[in-house]
């Protein structure tokens, strides 16, 4: 590990401004916290605008960064608000703002262009092309995937272009955030508006199994700590190291901060005993760090005991939260001549450790001119040690430089007097220099408006029929005169045949830096074999696709097009116009808009813009296999090759498509692979639209999408023959949602 390298930025979880306390108390170089709308812990306490402006003052004054999250999809009629809350964020000087959506980014960006913004790890960025689309919106500095391996977080922090910020202790989502749609569809509480009520948290068994479960809690993750690799993050060199737990009490807070301080300061692992300690304060039977590790195994499922609960309690009990002192290294040179007033000179940081640290303000104050000593003279021993006394302040003396004539008389009083002046007027020094940053990017008329929607509308457009499927086999004759487009995933694409509608390319939802060049590879390939529609489903998608089509030149790429898919998660007109009107021709919008709100998207451009009208929706991209939890996974005689027939019968229904989880109300959830070893979760039941044209047509939804997962060819036929007849579909199904 190099000495020269920056320590990257602790920051910590503040709920309250109890738990903001208890984290810059104990050590967080930076605290991130919710405001009272659009953010992802609206169960949170949270902040009003005076809460907001007290806590930024108080981190401020200890050399603290404190950042507002606006992490959720938002809206058309919530942009305003949107960037009111950015607007009164910067008033109350905030350091930056943690934002998912690209509407909302773009409007806040162009509103207050030097306010620092960092994409959310809401927005799934996995990989370095995703930082880099980023940056061109915009963003300073996003949050990787929690998913990510140590190789894949030096990928990205060598090649996105922006700080890398990555989770390193707390709670789990067993999803890839932004792609988690169960707690929306299933419970009617939407994850992507933080309000998510975590059915991954529940019981679940695996569809013909008899007997007990292989795991009664097949999704519930035990919580991360990379406690363990301290120097190996310090080394990738990423910005910032992300604590988790915005729901968490002070004590919590304070005591987990406490201890990663002490790591990254001593640049050291975690012991045994401070591993202990962590886990006492919150733990899902222990910690996992598979992800980081590439060990991916049921080990890392955990759930929470009413037994650590009291252990917890107790813990907690033990925790000060009482603000330590001197966290912020402070020079002083004191200056003591004969007949000249005494000088104490004191500069620090205007932040705490991390990136950018290097900022100093400096202060001189002045005393009294000294007298002539009568017997017992100031010496050096005197001047050091009341200097230094700095109790009850932010600072800790790093240096001190004295130079001191012989024979002066200095009172300790008034040594006292000027050490609490050089304080009082480097806190106030400080504090300026942060409103004078703020002032300059308050510096933007508030009345620019936001980014124009310059996509023009069409009065009438023809229905667009296009679906996807998992497999060829699936896909009928009567699939080719019905739908314009057939989209297939990357690994199971076939060149189009005579007879058959145009075969588009669906990327992989999530493809890690160590998986590219076999992605690349792989598209490289389908290009080739005449692939000329792609569904995009990522920020890092676009310039992969570009990457490729400059490394092949004899690809035309004015013949290639991309279409943007669901897992985008477009929720407002900025979104849909920024993508758009940078190399997209047309999207289907979030899968969580209500009939209204897909009204007036749709009318943005109704030949562009789309939505899903049937299809088993995915709830669930897991990293984490769930079929292997569900299913036993013993030595079985397999015709499957490697990796497929190493899990025994886990293998077997996977392979199959036959994996399913029944949960307590009996409902059955399939569970599919995606490429190239992810599960995908998708809803019990079918959205079916199929005799509801009249609906569609009202609402503008002119380009109709179809999911096809589990379904036959026949059933397949039965979908397409029920649509064409403006038909229902017997059985139960979801419908697009009202309001």
């Amino acid at each position: 590990m190099s000495p020269d390298l920056y320590l990257p930025e602790l920051l910590a979880p503040a709920g309250s401004p109890e738990a903001l306390s208890a984290a810059i108390g104990a050590g967080a170089d930076a605290v991130y916290l919710g405001g009272t709308h659009l953010n992802a812990r609206m169960n949170a306490h949270n902040f009003d605008r005076a809460a907001l402006a007290e806590g930024v003052d108080l981190a401020h004054k200890a050399g603290g960064r404190v950042y507002l999250t606006l992490n959720t999809m938002v809206y058309d009629r919530e942009l305003a608000e949107a960037l009111d809350a950015a607007y009164e964020a910067a008033e109350c000087g905030i350091d930056g703002l943690i934002v998912a959506d690209i509407g909302a980014a773009l409007a806040i960006h162009k509103a207050l262009p030097t306010l620092p913004l960092h994409a959310s790890t809401q927005a799934s960025a996995h990989n370095a092309y995703g930082g880099q689309a980023l940056a061109k919106r915009g963003f300073c500095r996003y949050v990787l995937a929690r998913e990510a391996s140590l190789e894949d977080m030096k990928a990205a922090v060598k090649h996105s272009g922006i700080e890398v910020e990555v989770f390193v202790h707390g709670a789990l989502c067993v999803s890839h955030s932004g792609q988690c749609l169960f707690s929306s569809i299933v419970g009617g509480r939407s994850g992507n508006r933080g309000l998510c009520a975590q059915p991954c948290r529940l019981p679940y068994t695996a569809k013909g199994q008899k007997g007990k479960p292989q795991n009664e809690y097949p999704l519930s993750l035990k919580d991360l700590s990379l406690a363990r690799h301290v120097p190996a993050l310090i080394d990738a060199g990423v910005a910032s190291l992300k604590i988790e737990g915005r729901m968490k009490s002070p004590e919590y807070v304070g005591g987990v901060v406490s201890v990663w301080r002490k790591l990254l300061d001593e640049k050291r692992n975690a012991t045994d005993g401070e591993m202990a300690y962590l886990a006492e304060l919150f733990s899902r039977d222990g910690f996992t760090d598979g992800y980081f590790c590439q060990c991916i195994s049921p080990d890392m499922l955990g759930m929470r005991s009413e037994e650590a609960k009291t252990v917890t309690a107790k813990a907690e009990k033990q925790v000060r939260t009482d603000k330590p002192n001197g966290f912020l290294p402070l020079d002083m040179s004191v200056t003591a001549k004969a007949d000249e007033p005494l000088t104490l000179t004191a500069s620090a940081p205007l932040f705490r450790q991390g990136y950018e640290s290097n900022q100093t303000v400096s202060i001189t104050v002045t005393g009294d001119i000294p007298d002539t000593a009568l017997n017992r003279p100031t010496n050096r021993e005197t001047l050091e040690k009341q200097l230094s006394r700095l109790g009850g302040s932010d600072y800790i003396l790093r240096k001190l430089t004295v130079s001191l004539d012989d024979g002066l008389m200095i009172p300790v009083s008034k040594l006292n007097a000027l050490r609490r002046a050089a304080v009082e007027a480097l806190d106030e020094a400080r504090k300026a220099a942060m409103a004078a940053a703020v002032s300059q990017r308050n510096a933007t008329d508030k009345s620019a408006d936001a980014p124009s929607c310059d996509v023009a509308a069409a009065n009438h457009a023809a229905v667009t029929n296009t679906a996807r499927f998992r497999r060829p086999e699936q896909i009928p004759a009567e699939a080719e005169d019905f739908f314009d487009l057939i989209y297939l995933p990357m690994d199971t694409w076939k060149p189009v045949q005579k007879g058959q509608a145009q075969r588009g390319v669906i990327l992989p939802p999530v493809a890690f830096d160590q998986e590219l060049d076999e992605v690349k590879q792989r598209l490289t390939l389908l290009l080739n074999q005449g692939a000329l529609h792609f569904l995009l489903s990522n920020e890092g998608h676009l310039p992969l696709m570009q990457e490729i089509l400059v490394e092949n030149p004899h690809i035309a790429p004015e013949n290639v097009v991309f279409h943007g898919d669901f897992r985008l998660n477009v929720g407002n007109r900025l979104s849909a116009a920024h993508l758009l009107s940078h190399g997209y021709r047309d999207l289907l919008l979030s899968p969580e808009l209500t009939q209204p709100r897909l009204r007036d998207l749709c009318g943005l451009s109704p030949s562009a813009a789309g939505a899903v009208v049937y299809g088993r929706m995915p709830l669930m991209l897991l990293e984490k296999c769930l079929i292997t939890a569900l299913y036993p996974a013993g030595k079985i005689k397999s015709h499957l090759p490697l990796p497929y027939g190493k899990c025994g019968e886990a293998c077997a229904v996977c392979h199959a498509d036959k994996a399913a989880m029944v949960d307590r109300r009996g409902m059955t959830f399939p569970v599919l692979r995606e490429y190239p070893h992810r599960n995908l979760v998708v809803n019990s039941l079918p959205l079916s639209m199929t005799d509801k044209g009249d609906v569609l047509d009202h609402l503008g939804v002119m380009q109709r999408h179809y999911i096809f997962t589990i379904e036959t060819a026949d059933e397949v036929r039965m979908v397409i023959k029920a649509a064409k007849d403006g038909k229902a579909l017997d059985g139960e199904v979801r419908r697009l949602p009202k309001s």
